[in-house]
This record gives structure tokens, C-alpha cells and sequence, in this order.
């Protein structure tokens, strides 16, 4: 069984400042990373393909959004019936993600908005993808966030949360009012404190761990002590022993 260092969020801010500012690592490419490596979790979990499998995927405004709206292009490419669900009119979103909405929008992505629409569709889906908030979390998720993580709880379909479910604290493991109940959560880079707690477990489901292509160095200089966690794939289980342990 292998062990994993678990990070703080603020170390996780400090490991994506370090990414772009020291090694050169653009955001841009580091969500492609994470939004991919979320996409194909959703088509190992969904036993090797999404092929006119309907999928959700709900995409808040920031950062987290943005890998999840990178998700839904290549779900979409790989044949799966997509549809995105932002937290915010397609205006509102700045800077990396709104190049990843753009992506979608000239794919003719099916797109609609929280509070816009009839989310009946939900429990018709063979899965929804959670993209809508990151390590930024304070406090309680507020609407329309709070509705759309009622609404997925609430469809009875397995939920894929990309970093962390939507409602938890990334450092303390507090569990917020609504939080998403995964299935399976898609952590980055390292696993963050946050989610071993007990508490966090009830909400996480099984822990995975991806490649989002962080140089050793760079853990190095921050003084963590790592193995070669990716050597054999860029998606690791946490927790699972496998059959090289």
C-alpha cells in the first residue's frame, strides 16, 4: 500500500503560483491536464467508453469550472451526449475559463444556465461531472451553486467531483451546507488535507489522484518529499491497494 503526502490549500496555491511563475507551466495547460485526466476517469468508470452516453457537467466561473468545462469537450469528442450547466451567464466568465467556454460554444455544446432552465433532465443523465467550486471555498455554497448541488444530490446519479466535491473545505475537511456527494473525486497534484478527515470521507467517495504534470523540483523546493506517483499512470486510487503494492 503506498502512502501519499496530503498539502494544504495554501501550499496548493503556492504549487500552482510556482507552476506559472517559476517553471513556465501555463494555467492554460495545467487545466487541460486536469479536465482530461477528469474525462477519463468519467469513461473508466463508465466501463472504457461514454459513446452516446449523457453526461452533465456543471461548471462554475473559475478555475474549477474551467477544467471541468475541458472535461466536456472531450467527453463530447469521445462520442458522449454532453451537456454543460454553468453557475453564471456565459459573460461572466474571465480569462482562461471563457477560452474553454468559447471552445464548447463553437462545438455547438449543448450549454444551458443555473436558474435558467428546467434541470428535469438530471436524473435521465448516466452521470453528472462536479466542476463547480475549487480550493477557494468560504463558507457556505450560495445560490445558484447551492441549487445545482441540491439538484445533483437530489438526481440519484453518480457524481464525479473534479479536485474536491463542491461544498468542502479543502484544508479543514468542513463539510458546508449543500455539499456534493461524490462517487469519486479527482484530486490534483497532491491530495489535500482536507479530504481525509472523517467527515469529508461521507462526502468524497473513492479518492483518486491526478497528474497535472507538477516537476519533482518544484515539490522539492517546497521541502515535500515525494515518490514517482505517476510512473505507471497519470490517474492513481488513494486508499485502494492495487496490484503492484
Amino acid at each position: 500500500m503506498k502512502t501519499y503526502v496530503y498539502i494544504t490549500t495554501d501550499q496548493m496555491r503556492e504549487v500552482d503560483r510556482a507552476m506559472i511563475e517559476d517553471f513556465g507551466i501555463l494555467l492554460i495547460q495545467m487545466m487541460e491536464n486536469a479536465g482530461r485526466n477528469l474525462a477519463e476517469l468519467v469513461r473508466r468508470s463508465l466501463g472504457g467508453s461514454v459513446r452516446h452516453r449523457a453526461l452533465v457537467v456543471l461548471a462554475g466561473a473559475g478555475n474549477n469550472g474551467g477544467g471541468g468545462l475541458v472535461a466536456a469537450r472531450h467527453l463530447s469528442n469521445w462520442g458522449a451526449a454532453v451537456r454543460v450547466v454553468l453557475s453564471q451567464p456565459a459573460g461572466r466568465y474571465r480569462d482562461v475559463p471563457a477560452h474553454q467556454l468559447a471552445i464548447l460554444q463553437s462545438m455547438s455544446v449543448p450549454l444551458a444556465v443555473a436558474g435558467a432552465g428546467d434541470l428535469a433532465f438530471l436524473p435521465d443523465a448516466a452521470g453528472i461531472v462536479d466542476a463547480l467550486i475549487g480550493y477557494g471555498l468560504r463558507g457556505n455554497p450560495r445560490e445558484p451553486v447551492a441549487g445545482l448541488i441540491r439538484a445533483a444530490n437530489a438526481s440519484g446519479r453518480p457524481i464525479w467531483s473534479l479536485d474536491a466535491p463542491s461544498g468542502l473545505d479543502t484544508t479543514s475537511g468542513v463539510v458546508y451546507d449543500p455539499c456534493i456527494r461524490a462517487e469519486a473525486t479527482l484530486t490534483l497534484a497532491l491530495p489535500k488535507t482536507g479530504l481525509q478527515t472523517p467527515a469529508a470521507q461521507e462526502v468524497v467517495g473513492q479518492l483518486y489522484l491526478a497528474d497535472i504534470s507538477v516537476p519533482p523540483l518544484l515539490y522539492e523546493r517546497m521541502g515535500i518529499e515525494i515518490g514517482p506517483l505517476f510512473e505507471r499512470d497519470t490517474i492513481v486510487a488513494i486508499g485502494v491497494k492495487d496490484s503492484s503494492a
